[in-house]
């Protein structure tokens, strides 16, 4: 896509080698499928907060990539007031609430990549490395994981920065982003996002 591309040429910085992508953070927690992933869910929640603010002084743009609970009616801001209506939710939303400079996709499956406008976006701004991080290291990070490498992205998964149901499941997630998919997935306090950013650029 072209640089001047009318379109979305205001909506979006002119160049962003890396991204930080949050995945499924925003939630009610309320449910049989969401409830046991909340006290883990907290506890990342902080990390990947100060690792925002880091990516932030670094000029590196975050997306928020999050499942779409409102049967296709809803937006992301909807989203959030649905979630932050739960009080487990609302603790959730206030530690990671987008920004005007964030950006927010619904996604309708477990890939960040699955009938989103996401690969556009990457392209339009010149992204080479994706650091993942949210719910969960055995599905949906995972599988957005998966088609990053495809479409050849450099990947990081700080593993303190995801979380699975299973500490077993959680290390079964951490080998498959070591082996098969050559990603990174060292503690988020090592990420030298300074180094990564011009690494990037340079690619």
């Amino acid at each position: 896509m072209r640089r001047h591309d009318a379109s979305i040429h205001y909506s979006a910085p002119d160049t962003a080698p890396v991204v930080l992508v949050v995945i499924d953070m925003f939630s009610s927690f309320d449910d049989p499928q969401t409830a046991p992933f909340f006290k883990a869910a907290k506890r990342i929640a902080g990390k990947i907060a100060r690792l925002r603010q880091r990516a932030n002084d670094n000029d590196i743009p975050t997306l928020f990539a999050n499942d779409n609970y409102g049967r296709w009616k809803s937006d992301g801001r909807q989203m959030l007031q649905w979630a932050a209506r739960s009080e487990r939710g609302k603790q959730i939303v206030d530690l990671l609430t987008p920004g005007n400079e964030d950006y927010v996709i619904l996604k309708p499956k477990h890939s960040i990549f699955f009938s989103t406008p996401i690969e556009t976006l990457l392209r339009y701004l010149g992204t080479h490395t994706l650091i993942l991080t949210g719910l969960s290291s055995t599905r949906c990070v995972l599988f957005s994981g998966i088609e990053a490498y495809m479409r050849d992205f450099r990947v990081y998964a700080p593993m303190d920065c995801l979380v699975s149901e299973d500490v077993r499941e959680h290390r079964m997630a951490k080998f498959l982003f070591d082996t098969r998919l050559n990603a990174d997935t060292r503690h988020s306090s090592r990420l030298q996002l300074g180094r990564m950013k011009r690494a990037a650029s340079a690619d």
